[in-house]
C-alpha cells in the first residue's frame, strides 16, 4: 500500500473542516449497525484518522467511517456519553473525564499512535521572531499577559513596535491544554484575548493573512502551509520530526492517541478490524500526514496487547 502526503493535504486547505471524510457525512440506511465506525475528536489527530479511515473504507466497501473535529474535550465528552466508538485525543485522558465515562459504563483502551512537535507559527513575512524562547512565550501567554503583552517590542526592545494578534486552540482543545500546562506552568492557565478555534485550519489562515499575528498548532498542519507560515524555534530547536526523535524538541514533543471504546472492539469486527489496520500501517502514514511515528516494535506490542 502506497501513501502520498499529496493525497492526505485536503485538511490543509482554507476554510472549516468538515464533520466528516470525503466518502459522505450521511450513514447509508442499508448499512448495518456494525458496518458503522463514528470517530471525532482531536484536529491534530484528524489528519490520521482522515487518511486511515479513506484507506480502510477503500479496502472494505461495505463499511462507513465518519470521522468529526471536536477537539480532545470536545470528542471525550462524546465518548464517554456513549455516541462513538473511537475518539482521537492530543493529550492523555483527564482524570475528570475517566470518572465521566466509568460512571457511564465506558471501558477504553489507550492506543498511542505517533508523536507530534506542537508547533509555533509565525507569518511567512514575520523577520524577527524566528526563535523564542519559553519564558517569552510564557510572557506571551500566560494569563497576566491579557490586555497588558500586547505589542512585538514589549517581549524584546529590538522587534517592531507593531500589535501582536493572537490564534490558538480553545479550550476544549488537547493541544490547549497541553501548551498552557508545558509554557504556562499550568494546564488551561492563559490569557483569553485571542481568536481560539478548535479548528487549526482556522488559526492557519488567520495567521496566514496577518504579519504580526502568532499562533500555535500541530506540526502536521505548519508542514501543510510553509508556503504561507514559518515555524519558531524554541529555545533555539526547531519542530522538526528529527529533533523530535532525539529528544530535544522540549517542551512541546507530545505524543497522540485515539481511545477506543472496548465493547466496540469486542463486538463490532470492523472496529477490531480498523484499529489493526490503523496499527498495521501507522509507520508508512504518519510521517506522510506530518507525524512522527512510532518504533514498528511499539506498533506491534499494541496490537499484540489489544
Amino acid at each position: 500500500m502506497v501513501f502520498s502526503r499529496q493525497k492526505f493535504n485536503r485538511y490543509a486547505l482554507a476554510g472549516v473542516v468538515t464533520a466528516a471524510i470525503a466518502a459522505g457525512v450521511a450513514v447509508p440506511s442499508a448499512l448495518s449497525q456494525d458496518s458503522v465506525i463514528q470517530i471525532d475528536g482531536s484536529s491534530t489527530v484528524f489528519p490520521i484518522n482522515e487518511a486511515m479511515a479513506e484507506e480502510f473504507m477503500a479496502a472494505n466497501r461495505g463499511t462507513q467511517v465518519t470521522v468529526g473535529v471536536s477537539g480532545t474535550g470536545g470528542g471525550f465528552k462524546k465518548f464517554c456519553a456513549d455516541e462513538l466508538d473511537i475518539t482521537g485525543a492530543s493529550r492523555p485522558i483527564k482524570q475528570s473525564e475517566m470518572e465521566t465515562c466509568a460512571a457511564a459504563g465506558i471501558e477504553y483502551i489507550e492506543v498511542p499512535v505517533a508523536t507530534d512537535a506542537l508547533t509555533v507559527v509565525i507569518n511567512h513575512d514575520n523577520t524577527w521572531a524566528s526563535e523564542m524562547t519559553t519564558d517569552q512565550l510564557k510572557m506571551l501567554w500566560e494569563p497576566a499577559a491579557e490586555g497588558t503583552i500586547t505589542r512585538w517590542n514589549q517581549i524584546d526592545p529590538s522587534w517592531p513596535n507593531e500589535p501582536i494578534t493572537l490564534f490558538g486552540p480553545g479550550t476544549d482543545s488537547g493541544t490547549f491544554d497541553y501548551f498552557t500546562e508545558e509554557i504556562v506552568g499550568e494546564g488551561g492557565a492563559s490569557r483569553a484575548d485571542y481568536t481560539a478555534s478548535e479548528d487549526d485550519n482556522i488559526l492557519v489562515l488567520g495567521v496566514s493573512r496577518d504579519v504580526h499575528a502568532l499562533g500555535y498548532f500541530g506540526l502536521a498542519y505548519y508542514l501543510e502551509n510553509q508556503d504561507k507560515l514559518k515555524s519558531v524555534a524554541v529555545n533555539g530547536v526547531s519542530p522538526t520530526a528529527e529533533n523530535v526523535e532525539n529528544g530535544t524538541y522540549v517542551p512541546l514533543s507530545r505524543p497522540l492517541f485515539i481511545y477506543v471504546k472496548k465493547s466496540s472492539l469486542e463486538n463490532n469486527p470492523q472496529v477490531r478490524a480498523y484499529i489493526k489496520f490503523v496499527l498495521d500501517n501507522a509507520a508508512q502514514v504518519v510521517p506522510e500526514v506530518g507525524y512522527v511515528p512510532l518504533s514498528d516494535d511499539r506498533y506491534a506490542s499494541i496490537l499484540a496487547g489489544l
